[in-house]
């Protein structure tokens, strides 16, 4: 279910869609009910990519808090804000949740 939240930083508001699916929220509240989404930096020959990695447990690095229905979501602060993150729950054999930035599952 997409929520646009309204948050202000320095003076300007910004907006932040999460829309989680039935599954991923079920998977996230057997597990305590936390997503931290944090960034995970990549180089390769063309250059570096930010990918986004999902955890129970928060990693060695500050988070802040995203307003989300019936989960609670934290963001990596190195991190800006996307229009919209989208959390889903993926994987055959092991169910794991992932966040999409914008679609994408790389920080644009």
């Amino acid at each position: 279910m997409p929520r646009r939240v309204s948050r202000s930083a320095g003076g300007t508001v910004r907006h932040v869609r999460v829309q989680a699916s039935p599954e991923a929220v079920r998977l996230i509240q057997e597990q305590g009910g936390k997503l931290y989404v944090c960034a995970n930096r990549s180089r390769c020959c063309h250059g570096s990519l930010t990918f986004l990695e999902t955890s129970n447990e928060p990693a060695e690095r500050p988070y802040r808090r995203v307003s989300a229905d019936e989960i609670e979501l934290y963001l990596d602060e190195r991190l800006g804000d996307p229009e919209e993150l989208l959390i889903e729950a993926k994987g055959r054999r092991r169910k794991h949740v992932h966040a999409y930035w914008d679609g994408c599952a790389y920080v644009v």
